[in-house]
């Protein structure tokens, strides 16, 4: 973790999603989340979603070449954000790949992986979440892995369909590993949080990945700082539908429920 960060000045009011988990089977949430994105065109001054916005991500050639319905609608609702307020996109586990063909297409720009915002309650340090998750180290060798400019260059070299077989077996390995874990393996590292705050000296924290929303009070060197958790999206196949963001403004950092 680099003691450098990128600052992205975002005066007004800002708000932030994540882990909307998109894709074909998701209809429920799809709509919901579209309904968020035309509420956020008549009431924020910047929308960021930082990562996980699709279940998964297999190159940005997936939505130049005959998008399937489901990712063209939702690329005519970004396209209608970006007309009109800043649209910033973010990489989580899920969707890594997903790059400045894509943002251009809607009219976005990408985040940094991490990256300081200067905001009307000041700085905010955000990040999809998953590199706080020390202590899985078999995830974080993965997501070493993943992130090699050489291992992505051949796994785009592929065809649609074999990077499709790949991250659905990619996804069910996963999805398998993940019920012999712990809860606590699979959260984030106090260790890394506070690392976190001391390298980046802000004292809110906002990132996504956990699924666990809440509003957490960190001391670091005698600092009281605000560990913010964001909400996932799930409309389709819960029993009880969930979803939310953040609020940015002079007032400070509010979480909002959709349920």
């Amino acid at each position: 973790m680099s003691n450098r960060f990128d600052r992205l000045a975002l005066p007004g009011t800002l708000w932030i999603a994540s882990d909307i988990h998109l894709g074909p089977d998701v209809p429920a949430t799809a709509s919901a989340f579209h309904q968020f994105l035309d509420d956020a065109c008549a009431r924020a001054d910047a929308l960021i979603l930082c990562g996980d916005i699709f279940d998964a991500w297999i190159g940005d050639d997936l939505a130049r070449k005959a998008p399937p319905a489901w990712l063209s609608t939702t690329m005519e609702k970004l396209r209608h954000v970006s007309s009109r307020i800043p649209l910033w996109l973010g990489r989580g586990n899920r969707d890594f790949l997903l790059g400045p063909d894509f943002a251009k297409a809607v009219g976005a720009r990408v985040l940094p992986d991490a990256v300081i915002l200067e905001t009307a309650a000041g700085p905010v340090l955000l990040s999809h979440g998953d590199e706080y998750c020390t202590d899985d180290a078999g995830y974080q060798r993965f997501r070493r892995l993943v992130r090699r400019p050489a291992i992505q260059s051949v796994f785009l070299a592929l065809s649609l369909s074999a990077r499709r077989w790949i991250a659905d077996y990619a996804r069910a390995r996963s999805k398998a590993s993940n019920q012999y874990k712990s809860a606590n393996i699979m959260d984030v590292s106090p260790d890394a949080i506070a690392l976190a705050f001391e390298r980046s000296g802000a004292q809110i924290m906002v990132h996504g990945h956990t699924h666990r929303p809440a509003i957490h009070t960190v001391v670091v060197s005698d600092r009281p700082c605000s560990r913010i958790v964001l909400p996932d999206w799930e409309y389709d196949h819960a029993t009880t539908p969930r979803g939310g963001w953040l609020s940015i403004d002079s007032a400070g950092p509010q979480l909002h429920s959709l349920t």
